[in-house]
């Protein structure tokens, strides 16, 4: 899979040279390419947000920029069937697990991160769809975007180190979520499951659907 981002601040983007990110990188499942926005300017001073009409707090991302920008990175990309282009937004779909999964399905990703107090009401226009993570504010599009590519490309295949691994993570489906326990068996009088050390896996399996929901709560 390709993803490419366009963004004011690239180095935000760091924690994705790291962990499974990089493996996946490493092996060539995952390409990420960083655009920044500011390279798409007109002016010597590379502007890219100016005052809202009507008045206003804040800048506003202006649409010159940001269509010279995605219309670079559409220009080298793949056919419009296979790819997504997203733009990070609290106003759009709340992202969850199965988004994730539906979104690896792509072969491209393409993320427009805004900044400052929002975009031009036409940039909407070159996304395929709006993501918001939660209702609260962040400073800019950069770590919703982070998360979003973090749980897209552990649905990818090579990924992980096993294909079970991504079925079993919270979310994956209703049988998943459960609580989970390593060595000691006994740390400090708290005890491992007794069902959980007797090899019985149809038992196992009972357990962890009747205690998925504690994790709910």
């Amino acid at each position: 899979m390709r993803i490419d981002v366009i963004t004011l601040f690239p180095n935000m983007f760091a924690p994705l040279e790291d962990s499974i990110i990089k493996r996946a990188r490493e092996k060539n499942i995952l390409e990420i390419n960083l655009v920044q926005l500011r390279d798409f300017a007109f002016d010597k001073h590379k502007q890219v947000d100016d005052s809202p009409f009507g008045g206003g707090a804040g800048m506003v991302l202006k649409p010159e920029p940001m269509f010279r920008a995605v219309r670079s990175v559409l220009s080298t990309s793949v056919e419009a069937e296979r790819r997504r282009v997203l733009i990070m937004d609290p106003i759009g779909e709340v992202f969850t697990q199965s988004k994730a999964k539906q979104l690896a399905t792509f072969e491209q990703l393409i993320f427009i991160c805004g900044h400052y107090e929002g975009f031009d009401a036409r940039i909407y226009e070159l996304a395929d769809e709006a993501i918001s993570i939660g209702e609260y504010v962040l400073t800019g599009g950069e770590l919703p975007a982070m998360v979003v590519i973090d749980a897209v490309a552990r649905m990818l295949p090579g990924v992980l180190g096993s294909e079970e691994s991504a079925r079993t993570d919270s979310f994956y489906d209703e049988e998943s979520g459960y609580p989970q326990y390593t060595r000691p068996r006994d740390f400090e009088g708290r005890l491992v499951p007794e069902v959980l050390l007797n090899g019985n896996h149809a038992e196992i399996a009972k357990w962890r659907r009747a205690h998925r929901p504690m994790l709910d709560r």
